[in-house]
């Protein structure tokens, strides 16, 4: 197995110059990108970066967050990627614990970040133009198993914790990917994902292990409304989406734009509610939704939804090369190539089996249900109450655009059900309750239903679920029982 910077190489060399990347009116060649990331590796050698030190890269989407994780693994280096909507105390703390010796970042954000106290080269400046004009580095061949990148947990339940993945941990996960999705014909792709997140660095790597020249599409960030106008104006073929994603792409109808050559969506990070993904197949007849599961941890993919087969509700099945089971509490349990071998300055992880968190159901035919995370669980009564399960059953109310669902401190129950709902069109609590009663068993229905204008997500469009929790407090609960 080789390492990214060569997968690169033979990416280049497989596929030639051609166009590859579209961004804000500007088409750029692959051969264009390699050169300049290879340049951008010579300034980074001269500056003193050596193999396995990190960067930090803290930038929105564009064409040099590409060219400079190339240009970091390119000097044996490791990527530090962070989304470029933390705070300036978060960044000092990812700053600290992975010891980075510089930070790449975007002329926007200086002032927010201040001083890093490690060497900063800011895109478009004249010290990162003089980076792009040195010689060409050739690979520093660090090896398959040295580190390539130390990504940061969303820290959303705590301090973020480092996630150390190896070229063959995400070589790997970037190979079962494209061996599960790739259908031939189907090249040309859009995506706001932030390239800074391990699903989207999923998509960066495995572009390397394509059987066709891929060809991106993509947005800085995501903006519904330019997203429709962007897949119709480039004909775009396969996408890839949170959930989050398509409610918002639902509010700008998209039956009204052509998106007759959408075949493929491809869904991650965060639950799919069934009732979203069928109704963006109803308003874009041509495209399936397909959802697949991973975390960080394990590169960004353990399962994926064969397009040829399949299984609406599911996630799908193991991914080539990972080993998936379940605990005797139905907690996923993994080991595969592109699992990490344990946490940044943390415990090895044992027998190579990667406790997910989550909990989950398999069928007879090894497709895997998310039920949910195991920390999110709600113990209402004695009783566990899976938030998943209610926000199911609400995203299914025609009224109802996206609603997420937590357990808020009750005197006597222990929790208490509390659904946050964002309308689509007026529709009272009552009527949700009343409607969720009836799908729903005593124990699961929500007495606290509470209509909101957004419900917080977090910077990669995951529910936030601690903030939602942060913003509730116990009270009595008016009930007369368990099952009333």
């Amino acid at each position: 197995m080789t390492n990214l910077a060569r997968l690169a190489d033979a990416a280049l060399e497989r596929f030639g110059d051609h166009p590859s990347l579209w961004f804000e009116g500007s088409w750029y060649t692959s051969g264009a990108l390699h050169d300049t990331a290879a340049r951008i590796a010579g300034g980074l050698w001269e500056l003193g970066v050596r193999p396995g030190e990190r960067v930090v890269v803290v930038m929105a989407n564009g064409p040099e967050v590409s060219m400079v994780y190339q240009a970091v693994w390119r000097a044996g280096a490791v990527v530090t990627p962070v989304v470029f909507l933390v705070t300036a105390q978060e960044l000092q703390h990812i700053l600290a614990d992975s010891g980075a010796v510089a930070v790449v970042t975007s002329p926007e954000l200086v002032p927010k970040f201040g001083a890093l106290g490690v060497r900063t080269l800011v895109v478009g400046t004249a010290g990162f133009d003089e980076l792009r004009a040195a010689e060409p580095l050739p690979i520093v061949d660090v090896g398959a198993d040295a580190l390539a990148a130390l990504l940061y947990t969303g820290g959303t339940t705590g301090r973020s914790k480092g996630v150390p993945l190896t070229h063959a941990n995400l070589s790997a996960a970037g190979a079962s990917s494209r061996a599960v999705s790739y259908t031939p014909g189907l090249n040309l792709g859009l995506t706001a994902l932030p390239m800074s997140h391990s699903y989207g660095m999923l998509l960066t790597v495995g572009a390397l292990h394509a059987k066709e020249a891929p060809v991106t599409v993509l947005q800085r960030w995501f903006d519904p409304a330019a997203w429709l106008a962007l897949a119709a104006q480039h004909r775009v073929q396969v996408a890839a989406v949170v959930p989050s994603m398509l409610v918002m792409l639902l509010a700008h109808d998209p039956a009204k734009h052509d998106l007759s050559t959408l075949q493929r969506v491809y869904s991650g990070a965060a639950p799919l509610p069934r009732a979203v993904a069928e109704a963006f197949e109803r308003a874009v007849p041509s495209a399936r939704v397909l959802e697949g599961y991973g975390c960080t941890e394990t590169g960004g993919i353990l399962t994926a939804t064969p397009p040829d087969v399949p299984r609406p509700g599911t996630v799908g099945r193991a991914v080539p090369g990972v080993e998936l089971r379940l605990a005797e509490d139905g907690e996923i349990v993994v080991r595969g190539a592109n699992v990490m071998s344990g946490y940044w300055r943390g415990e090895p992880v044992a027998g190579g089996w990667f406790a997910t968190g989550d909990i989950g159901r398999l069928d007879e035919d090894g497709y895997l249900t998310i039920v949910d995370r195991k920390k999110d669980i709600i113990i209402r009564g004695g009783f566990n109450v899976y938030p998943r399960d209610v926000e199911d059953v609400l995203a299914q109310h025609p009224a109802v655009a996206m609603a997420a669902v937590v357990g808020r401190p009750d005197e006597r129950l222990g929790e208490e059900v509390v659904a946050f709902v964002v309308l689509r069109e007026p529709c009272e609590p009552a009527d949700l309750e009343a409607f969720a009663g009836e799908r729903l068993a005593p124990t699961k229905r929500p007495r606290d239903i509470r209509i909101v204008e957004e419900i917080p997500l977090t910077s990669v469009g995951k529910l936030n679920r601690k903030a939602l929790r942060a913003s509730l407090r116990p009270r009595p609960c008016p009930d007369a029982g368990v099952n009333a």
